[in-house]
């Protein structure tokens, strides 16, 4: 007790709480006579900054994110397209039940590849966007069991690359397609890449089905793979396309960005520019460890957005 006592003694004596005193002082002092950085300084590290997130938040968005993104959407459509089915109402033609075309992304089949794993919903239209959710149908063909030709594209790579193995796919293999039509079995007949020979016109009142999906690395497209496949059975009759070849908008052709929304990438970048700015300027002023503490989140939120973004300029099958 006369130890604990002496202790508090000496904690609570004026030289102790003095010497105290003096030691905040002289922090306060230091960080007040802390010099500013420079401007080319401060530039450089702003810079280092915005580069390592842009960097980082890209990585990880077409490598993580993009997959759990396409994820989620697919066991939405799952839904809302079984549901249409059981209603009666799913589309059959480029048009809904109010005679409105189709918006982009609208579940019109679901598509069965058991030797490789595939079981997608196909969305309608084949922007770059539309293909974030899964293989998108191109609107200037007729539906799978139509009678025509129906293209259906799908990603690579990113965004779960649910097309990633259809090159592999052997002469034989079974496809099923489920649309508001029925339920339609292809066999594929072949895969051909750019410069190969097409295969021969299909006879009349006949049905086939095209995978198209980039050929090459993960990542690093080297043009473009298509799978063809034959209708076992009969093919139906589908309504009239709205939408023909020659009037396909550009960011819904093979191997093409989408440049519709490049004004939010703009906004998006300046924000992450200004984040960085304010970081570093936190950086210099509170310390390192602060500074992070309270612009890592905001600046990986911002980037993953920028990332989403600059996404849609990337071609739609990679």
């Amino acid at each position: 007790m006369a130890a604990v006592a002496t202790l508090r003694q000496s904690l609570s004596s004026p030289s102790r709480r003095w010497s105290r005193r003096q030691h905040h002082s002289a922090v306060r002092v230091s960080r007040a006579d802390t010099p500013p950085l420079s401007p080319r300084l401060e530039l450089v590290r702003a810079i280092l900054v915005f580069v390592f997130i842009l960097s980082f938040t890209a990585v990880v968005h077409l490598l993580v994110m993009s997959s759990l993104q396409q994820s989620a959407a697919q066991g939405g459509a799952f839904k809302s397209f079984r549901s249409a089915l059981a209603k009666g109402v799913a589309p059959i033609g480029p048009a809904d039940q109010a005679g409105q075309p189709l918006s982009s992304g609208t579940p019109v089949a679901f598509l069965e590849i058991p030797s490789i794993g595939v079981d997608e919903i196909v969305g309608e239209g084949t922007s770059a966007g539309t293909l974030f959710d899964g293989p998108g149908h191109r609107r200037d063909s007729p539906l799978p069991g139509q009678i025509g030709t129906s293209v259906i594209l799908g990603r690579r790579a990113a965004y779960g690359g649910p097309f990633s193995d259809v090159s592999t796919l052997k002469p034989g293999t079974a496809i099923k397609v489920t649309t508001g039509q029925g339920v339609f079995e292809f066999t594929v007949t072949g895969v051909r890449y750019e410069g190969d020979p097409a295969p021969a016109a299909a006879k009349p009142g006949t049905a086939r089905l095209v995978l198209v999906t980039a050929a090459g690395r993960a990542f690093l497209p080297e043009g473009v793979v298509r799978v063809d496949a034959e209708l076992s059975g009969t093919a139906v009759v589908g309504p009239a396309r709205l939408v023909t070849s020659a009037g396909l908008p550009t960011q819904e052709t093979v191997m093409a960005g989408d440049s519709r929304t490049l004004w939010a990438l703009a906004l998006w970048l300046q924000a992450l520019i200004a984040l960085s700015v304010v970081a570093v300027w936190a950086w210099h002023r509170w310390g390192r460890a602060q500074a992070w503490v309270v612009f890592l989140p905001p600046l990986l939120l911002v980037g993953l957005v920028v990332a989403g973004e600059a996404a849609l300029l990337l071609p739609n099958l990679l």
